[in-house]
């Protein structure tokens, strides 16, 4: 287990080097900066809204914004988890520390608490300071934030174990497009689904709860986006905004939390057989 954290830090260093991870700060500098800017005007344009309607606001814009946050992460994510097994691979720098008494299941572990431990501390710390924002303009904070943190990086959890399945079949680049483009199609099942959950459309809410089941990011993501808007704001806007694509009529089941340590543990498994069927 102690060459699995070596594995995980030196991972995490790596991350720190790569192209991707300035980009990442740009983008989420660049959204915090323009929320803020936003929840300022908000402020300052409907400054006359009662207590009710202005958390109703706030939690709404809130959610867009955390959606925008988690959509950078996603991608950092998923284009760190390509490289870091598939590019070794490739450069044969995997080769060289496999020749030692290292099993690949130790150096696939290592590397997935390393970009877990990298997700996490993204999510955290860009929620937080997304948090205070939103505090300090609006004077809003989200009645269960550390719940809806810890949901956002299972969710980033769940999709760099994606990533790394994929990177020991396919290249680098093509690994983190098609996570990407797995998590941008599960959350715009998610949309029609709650929209057909708000029509009483049974087939079309089946479409979301099939792909929250395939691919567990958009069900985590309701639940944070749960935890993060104003406990009232459905009951203010009334049942026609059930399907409101930054709203969640509410939170997750202790069984939808095990279902996704279960598909998560049995992804990372695959990813285990699959580089340690792969020729170097």
């Amino acid at each position: 287990m102690r060459i699995a954290f070596t594995i995980a830090a030196l991972t995490l260093r790596e991350a720190a080097r790569r192209r991707v991870l300035r980009s990442l700060a740009v983008m989420t500098v660049l959204l915090l900066g323009l929320s803020g800017w936003g929840f300022y005007r908000l402020d300052v344009e409907f400054g006359g809204l009662t207590s009710g309607e202005a958390r109703l606001a706030a939690s709404t814009v809130l959610n867009l914004v955390m959606f925008g946050l988690s959509l950078i992460a996603a991608l950092g994510t998923a284009f760190l988890a390509g490289p870091t097994l598939a590019g070794e691979i490739e450069s044969g720098t995997a080769l060289a520390m496999l020749a030692r008494p290292v099993r690949r299941s130790t150096v696939l572990l290592g590397k997935w608490l390393g970009l877990v431990a990298f997700g996490t501390g993204f999510v955290v710390t860009a929620g937080l300071a997304q948090f205070l924002i939103v505090w300090s303009t609006m004077g809003y904070w989200p009645p269960a934030a550390a719940t809806g943190l810890a949901l956002l990086a299972v969710q980033t959890t769940a999709l760099l174990t994606l990533g790394l399945l994929l990177s020991t079949a396919i290249s680098p680049m093509a690994s983190g497009i098609v996570a990407v483009g797995l998590f941008g199609a599960t959350w715009i099942a998610g949309v029609v689904g709650s929209v057909g959950q708000a029509l009483g459309n049974d087939s079309v809410a089946r479409i979301g709860a099939v792909s929250r089941m395939l691919l567990p990011t958009d069900g985590l993501w309701r639940g944070a986006m749960n935890a993060f808007q104003d406990p009232g704001a459905l009951t203010q806007l009334g049942p026609a905004f059930q399907g409101h694509p930054f709203m969640s009529v509410s939170g997750l089941t202790a069984a939808y939390l095990a279902w996704t340590a279960v598909w998560i543990a049995l992804v990372l498994a695959l990813a285990g057989l699959s580089f340690r069927r792969r020729d170097l």
